[in-house]
């Protein structure tokens, strides 16, 4: 494994206006970016640095992406809002305590600090525990 980026330079880019997060995290094998990168930035970025503000790692996380998306995917102006009429896909977790735990070791271990997961408005994490559900559909670019 190579690491190239440093970490005062991934805190430097998180605090730029224009850039959003999400995982390229793709591998056969895991890794730690699919299920840990929102945890990461949460906890080490927002609550541990201070490189940025919590409303503005959730806004570059759920309407941003959103945003970018909707002219091309239509279905994407039901998401990264909560709002009537926008899907019911939320987490809720406690901010003081939210930090990835997923390593290259061990790619798919859960974050800590994740209460609450709904998608569809439909729990697929309660109370911290992953329940048996897969409420999610597939968005679709359309013609």
């Amino acid at each position: 494994m190579i690491f190239q980026i440093p970490d005062s330079t991934v805190r430097q880019t998180l605090a730029d206006s224009l850039v959003m997060v999400a995982s390229d995290g793709i591998s056969p094998h895991g890794h730690p970016r699919l299920a840990g990168t929102h945890a990461r930035v949460l906890g080490r970025y927002v609550r541990d640095s201070g490189a940025l503000s919590l409303q503005d790692a959730v806004r570059k996380m759920t309407l941003m992406p959103a945003q970018r998306l909707e002219r091309v995917v239509p279905a994407m102006r039901a998401k990264g809002r909560v709002q009537l009429g926008a899907d019911a896909d939320l987490t809720v977790f406690d901010a003081a305590r939210v930090v990835d735990r997923a390593t290259y070791e061990r790619p798919a271990q859960f974050s800590e600090g994740i209460v609450h997961v709904l998608v569809n408005g439909l729990f697929v994490v309660r109370n911290g525990a992953s329940v048996a559900a897969h409420p999610g559909r597939a968005i679709r670019r359309g013609p």
